[in-house]
């Protein structure tokens, strides 16, 4: 009887190592097929489905890399590298100096990397007779110097103003290119009546539907049942619309550079990320999404 005791005993040890064995081998097997590489990348809206769609490319080419991609703003990217939270950040402007100078007081050294450009443009409803203006008649318009559209050529209805959010990279861009006119002297503000939408496409569908409203945003988030605006530079000036040639020939007033910020130089599976966003193969993605490839 005591020999079948232990012979039981013996045997439930077994099972148990069997099962604690199986289990590891399986929890390790697991392990070995989850992606040894990530990415954490976060920012800008204006890049954010550009970044999706790299992300995707490269995901597929690359089946041990994985990549996360949110948007959030400009200034929500350039928080989260300032905090070391995040491998890029994406945004639509450059670093500020005191975000620098933050992030360096944290031990995080900021690297610029230039991976696109982009059109803002103006836009307004179908319906809007307007589509020409100056820079300074725009400039007018946000400030609240014109309030109606009949001033700068259009009917007896309202101007409704709409701005992307403070916490935006394009906010600020159009603020000092377009409001302020380049001038850093120059304190011009939007009109408090102007409307603060949280995303693109928020300003897309409220110009949509709305027949009074005027709009900007990143040449790649305009539809073609919206109307973009032809800009002069000054008055007198020739009128042009938003595309990749007038953003590669300057003749375009609004147009920038789009960024990728790093902690210091990037190194490992970053870097080969990002020489891969700066390859032509990267590059016609850009296009494609209607923003304008990095020239070599």
């Amino acid at each position: 009887m005591k020999r079948v005791h232990n012979f039981l005993l013996l045997t439930s040890y077994l099972l148990i190592f069997f099962l604690l064995t199986s289990c590891g081998s399986s929890n390790s097997s697991s392990a070995s097929d989850s992606p040894a590489k990530y990415i954490e990348n976060k920012g800008s809206d204006t890049i954010v489905n550009l970044a999706l769609a790299w992300a995707e490319q490269y995901q597929g080419d690359h089946p041990d890399v994985r990549i996360s991609v949110t948007g959030g703003g400009s200034g929500t990217g350039i928080a989260a590298l300032v905090n070391g939270t995040v491998d890029l950040a994406n945004a639509s402007r450059k670093i500020k100096d005191e975000e620098a100078a933050e992030a360096q007081s944290n031990g995080v050294e900021p690297v610029e990397h230039i991976i696109a450009r982009d059109a803002i443009a103006v836009v307004v409803n179908p319906n809007n007779p307007v589509s020409e203006l100056t820079l300074q008649q725009i400039s007018d318009i946000y400030s609240g110097k014109y309030v109606n559209w009949q001033e700068v050529g259009g009917e007896d209805r309202p101007i409704v103003r709409l701005s992307r959010e403070t916490n935006s990279g394009t906010h600020v861009y159009f603020l000092e290119t377009v409001l302020r006119l380049g001038s850093k002297e120059d304190k011009t503000l939007f009109s408090m009546d102007t409307l603060l939408l949280p995303s693109s496409e928020g300003i897309i569908s409220e110009v949509r539907d709305n027949p009074n409203a005027i709009g900007y945003d990143g040449l790649g988030y305009v539809p073609d049942d919206l109307k973009m605006v032809a800009i002069a530079k000054e008055q007198g000036g020739a009128y042009v619309l938003p595309s990749i040639e007038t953003v590669n020939d300057k003749s375009y007033a609004i147009a920038r550079d789009l960024y990728m910020y790093t902690n210091g130089e990037p190194t490992g599976v970053v870097k080969e990320y990002l020489d891969w966003i700066l390859s032509d193969e990267a590059q016609v993605i850009v296009a494609d999404l209607g923003f304008v490839p990095v020239l070599k």
